[in-house]
């Protein structure tokens, strides 16, 4: 049983593929006899010919990664690409640790920890780049005799 024309017809007529036409196999004597445009809707109509929905790429594997990726798993030095500056601007990081640094020298010049003369001095060794992050600061300060909590 040839339904090639049909399957055409039909495919024509829903705008699909011809790989998403079913037939309904208890009607197939009807479909095959079906030859003009007005049949096929007709069988369309009925429920002898209907369409199958397209298939999806499934999500599966890629949330399966998404969730150890959240965790860090996955993340190491061979999955990376590229410089260490393509994945994080140099001056977006400069930015967020010279804040944080100069966040911290002001509440200690607040809290009186230091005397302005000290958090002059800290400012500008930090706009100098002289501490490469906090804990590097913290350690000049132990260094220079002065305790912070």
């Amino acid at each position: 049983m040839d339904l090639s024309l049909q399957r055409r017809l039909a495919a024509e007529i829903l705008e699909i593929g011809e790989n998403r036409i079913r037939f309904d196999p208890e009607k197939l004597e009807k479909i095959e006899s079906a030859l003009t445009r007005e049949d096929i809707k007709k069988l369309i109509k009925d429920g002898a010919i209907w369409v199958e929905p397209s298939g999806r790429n499934s999500r599966g594997r890629w949330k399966e990664r998404h969730e150890k990726r959240k965790k860090g798993h996955r993340r190491g030095p061979g999955r990376r690409k590229g410089p260490r500056t393509a994945r994080m601007d140099p001056k977006k990081r400069w930015m967020t640790t010279i804040r944080k640094i100069r966040r911290f020298i002001k509440w200690m010049r607040d809290s009186e920890v230091i005397d302005t003369v000290t958090y002059r001095k800290l400012y500008r060794l930090a706009k100098g780049g002289a501490f490469k992050s906090l804990s590097d600061l913290k350690r000049h300060l132990a260094a220079m005799g002065i305790q912070v909590r």
